[in-house]
């Protein structure tokens, strides 16, 4: 018999133009000195601005220093802008690094410790931060509905993951319009992201009935969504198709975590700068071969696989690197810049977050390193 707990503590309020609802939002939440966690992007457009002069002097100040892969000095620098501004509430307005620098710093403002202490696991989170209403302006992450926030430590020259149910937002207030302005590599690496999400939420181990619906759903829309959103930015079904496939998408994988295609990502990311998206889907074919052909979940991939209208588990595969080839992403070491054994040895040590043991088919270091030489340009076969 079944035996699940589902939980999402944040209201979902979904729609085109729903981004002015957040003057009248603020005052029925009775929220007032907050801060604007912008990306440089939107600051750039004058949304931010326009967002700021609409709250009816809610929101005092907007801040914008964050970069791609946000690190412990933007979080830190963030936190210190709430305290100065002496802000009850925050507004993320931007992509998942927005999301993820807004979240962690909304908890940190509240304490006068470091964040690094947090990402090491010197110190846990035991208390709620600053509320924070979020607005997603790509559709990848899903970072506003979620209780994560990952973060890089330059000085340990580590990318980590930190959850808590204190760090969901206390709104997702989700505007498809926002993610007009996605220039193509955007809305590539955001897509694949969305799409990793779904594949992992299905066959991660901590899978249950109603994470399998939203799951499937999401990957269905990105299958037939991506590449035309890719394609015709200006097509407005395929945006909202796309902000619903990673909404969809967060209320899976926020419990059931990510699994061994997002572990391998970070040092892609970190050590040779694959936007996060891309370095997700630069291994995922790879997982879902291997989880659809032993393993526990194998039976489940391949019937996922013909439910999304494949042939079988490889044909979904193949699919997902032609897409990625189309979309002009990154498919082989070579393209990453790799080439060598002793880079290739230090990727696999690297691969091996905590999300890679929620990989249904138990990873080593010798079966990685496998999977990733399978990845070399002559070991490939055109698909």
């Amino acid at each position: 018999m079944e035996h699940f707990f589902y939980k999402l503590p944040v209201p979902v309020d979904f729609g085109a133009g729903k981004r002015h609802k957040l003057p009248q939002l603020l005052k029925d939440m009775h929220l007032d000195r907050g801060l604007l966690i912008s990306a440089p992007s939107m600051v750039r457009k004058g949304l931010a601005q326009e967002l700021k002069e609409a709250s009816d002097g809610r929101i005092v100040a907007i801040f914008s220093d964050i970069q791609p892969n946000p690190t412990v000095v933007n979080t830190e620098a963030c936190a210190e802008r709430l305290r100065k501004e002496r802000c009850s509430f925050a507004v993320a307005l931007g992509g998942g690094s927005v999301m993820d620098c807004a979240k962690a710093a909304c908890f940190a403002a509240r304490t006068p410790y470091r964040i690094a202490d947090y990402l090491s696991g010197k110190r846990s989170v035991t208390a709620p931060g600053i509320p924070l209403i979020a607005m997603p302006t790509t559709s990848g992450t899903a970072s506003e509905v979620t209780g994560a926030s990952v973060i890089t430590d330059t000085e340990r020259k580590v990318k980590a993951l930190i959850t808590s149910e204190y760090f969901y937002p206390v709104y997702a207030l989700i505007d498809p319009e926002l993610t007009y302005s996605c220039p193509p590599a955007v809305t590539a690496a955001s897509g694949l992201d969305v799409l990793a999400h779904s594949l992992e939420a299905w066959y991660g181990k901590r899978h249950q009935p109603l994470t399998d619906l939203a799951a499937q759903q999401a990957a269905s829309l990105v299958f037939q969504f991506l590449l035309r959103a890719y394609h015709q930015p200006d097509d407005a079904k395929a945006r909202e198709q796309m902000s619903l496939a990673s909404v969809t998408a967060g209320l899976a994988f926020g419990l059931t975590s990510t699994a061994a295609a997002h572990a391998c990502s970070y040092p892609l990311t970190q050590d040779y700068g694959l936007p996060h998206g891309e370095a997700c889907a630069f291994t995922l074919p790879a997982f879902w071969r291997l989880n659809s052909r032993r393993g526990p979940e194998s039976g489940r991939l391949q019937a996922l696989s013909r439910r999304l209208g494949f042939k079988d588990s490889d044909d979904l595969a193949d699919r997902i690197d032609q897409m990625k080839k189309e979309m002009g992403m990154r498919t082989t070491l070579e393209e990453v810049g790799i080439r060598s054994d002793e880079q290739l040895d230090r990727l696999v040590a690297k691969s091996f977050a905590p999300n890679m043991d929620n990989n249904p088919v138990k990873i080593t270091r010798e079966s990685l390193k496998t999977l990733y030489q399978d990845l070399y340009e002559d070991s490939r076969t055109s698909v």
